[in-house]
């Protein structure tokens, strides 16, 4: 596998600058120079610029879309090793006129499905405030509250969906789902009792959000769905940020409309500084880690190296051929 120079291979959004220990990268030490980039960058002339040289990409899930505009604006691109096994922020029609191949990896929901549990234990439990008060040198400030027999509301019941409704049944809470194409013989195969939109918003004591962002979802938690919920009742969401209307989330926080939310996703991530999550004390957030996990990292990147070997090779046969 010998080429002419060494490609050029950019690491991007390695936030914990865990990649290079999380998989063997030793089959292309003769092949490759390998830079990793742990910062953020949001604006595409930025993007652009610190990406130029380079014939790969490691992309990490959706945390640097790959637009049309920036593809086009990358002359030396040739392969963008995306992590999970689809990602809707490559625009792919433009990598594909580019000749920019696109190769993904194993996935899990594992990880996801068990942090959904962690933030609604800790939002039932007020677990956030509660260590918070201990730190700062106090003791107990709040009265949590059970979950057995209380309503556990599902908005969609794929994969994640249905394994987090199996836990909730284990916990005795009562699990109701509702979503655009749910039907009652999905619900009824996952022993979940399939309600309307309005039933689901209106006596969920936790709903919890396992759908895909499409234009079909974009903003599907409005304000109208938002202000059917009962005043005690707490919103997850371990999905994407934008299936929930964030103005009036927010809002609904703030007045004390809503008792509480849990969310791992946010229009804009990293988060900003001063954005309400950050400080809203009704409010558990984590910085989207509901699929960082040792393994899953394992599987990304050891995929990753495997990808951009394969193609390596392929491109080194087709010279040869």
């Amino acid at each position: 596998m010998a080429h002419s120079h060494p490609v050029k291979i950019a690491i991007l959004d390695d936030y914990q600058n865990i990649a290079l220990r999380e998989a063997d990268w030793s089959p292309l030490a003769a092949h490759a120079e390998i830079t990793v980039f742990t910062d953020h960058l949001f604006e595409v002339d930025e993007i652009a610029k610190r990406l130029e040289p380079f014939d790969v990409v490691c992309a990490m899930r959706e945390r640097t879309p790959f637009s049309r505009e920036l593809i086009e604006r990358l002359p030396n691109l040739k392969l963008i090793a995306s992590t999970g096994a689809g990602n809707a922020a490559i625009d792919l029609d433009a990598a594909g006129e580019r000749g920019v191949e696109v190769r993904h990896t194993g996935y899990s929901s594992t990880p996801t499905i068990e942090f959904t549990w962690a933030l609604i234990l800790a939002m039932a439990r007020n677990i956030h405030l509660e260590n918070e008060s201990l730190r700062s040198g106090g003791w107990q400030v709040s009265l949590g509250t059970e979950l057995a027999g209380k309503t556990l509301g599902l908005l969609g019941l794929g994969r994640v969906g249905s394994a987090v409704g199996v836990i909730g049944r284990a916990f005795r809470m009562n699990v109701i789902a509702w979503s655009q194409n749910l039907t009652p013989e999905r619900a009824e195969e996952k022993g979940v009792q399939l309600v309307d939109k309005a039933t689901l918003f209106s006596t969920s004591d936790f709903l919890s959000i396992h759908v895909r962002l499409s234009d079909r979802t974009h903003h599907l938690v409005g304000a109208a769905e938002i202000a059917q919920m009962k005043p005690t009742s707490r919103l997850i969401n371990t999905s994407r940020g934008p299936i929930v209307d964030e103005a009036a989330l927010v809002e609904a926080l703030k007045t004390g409309r809503l008792a509480g939310a849990a969310l791992d996703v946010y229009d804009t991530e990293p988060l900003p500084a001063g954005h309400p999550y950050r400080s809203l004390p009704n409010v558990l957030a984590t910085p989207h880690i509901g699929y960082v996990s040792n393994e899953l990292y394992r599987t990304f990147y050891g995929d990753t190296v495997r990808n951009i070997v394969e193609w390596l090779a392929e491109r080194q046969n087709a010279r040869t051929a």
